[in-house]
């Protein structure tokens, strides 16, 4: 699938790294796919293997948007992070509202794979993953039937596009001002919003 992002050059994050951990930071993406020439999408969590440049994901089996994917199909997936609205009364310049946000595009070929060994390893991977950390984790013992429901998809990232919309063309006090006006607010997503942009912020 070819869809392309509006990116101004200072709004654009190219390195490598950083985009791959941004996936995995923010890991339930939304996959796309066309079928007959229309959009289908699908809300995820993904598991990121950057040394092989591969995204795996899992969808029900009643989901027909595994069987839009033969041998290769190129699909889109997408990974959105903190995002808040801007209030120009934040700014030491004058200024109009905005938006800041971070969003990550991973374009690649697609393949649904149909197998329940797959999926399993696929399953507690995931589970791992998301458990680590909790002081009485999941161990996975189950009925390993319940995995004909769901039938795992592997996408081979050809290109990563990043878009990270976090102030870079305001002034230096003007991006200070708006990280410390989003830690006031008391909401986790601004919080976080704030965390990126001072992440983001140039040296000196």
């Amino acid at each position: 699938m070819n869809l392309d992002m509006y990116i101004p050059k200072h709004f654009a994050e190219t390195e490598d790294r950083t985009l791959w951990r941004f996936i995995e930071d923010h890991a339930f993406g939304t996959l796309l796919t066309l079928a007959d020439g229309r959009p289908f999408a699908s809300h995820l969590p993904f598991l990121a293997d950057r040394s092989e440049r591969v995204l795996h994901c899992h969808v029900a089996r009643a989901n027909p948007q595994w069987l839009q994917l033969g041998a290769s199909s190129r699909v889109l997936a997408i990974f959105a992070g903190p995002h808040g609205y801007i209030s120009p009364t934040w700014y030491a310049d004058p200024g109009v509202p905005t938006w800041n946000y971070a969003v990550v595009h991973a374009h690649g070929e697609a393949r649904a794979i149909d197998d329940p060994e797959h999926t399993r390893r696929h399953v507690e991977a995931l589970a791992a993953k998301f458990e680590r950390g909790r002081a009485a984790p999941w161990v996975p013992e189950y009925d390993t039937r319940r995995l004909t429901g769901i039938v795992g998809i592997e996408i081979r990232v050809a290109t990563l596009e990043g878009k990270f919309k976090l102030s870079q063309n305001r002034s230096a006090v003007d991006r200070s001002r708006v990280i410390t006006a989003l830690q006031a607010t008391g909401r986790d997503d601004d919080a976080a919003l704030a965390q990126l942009m001072a992440a983001a912020a140039p040296p000196g």
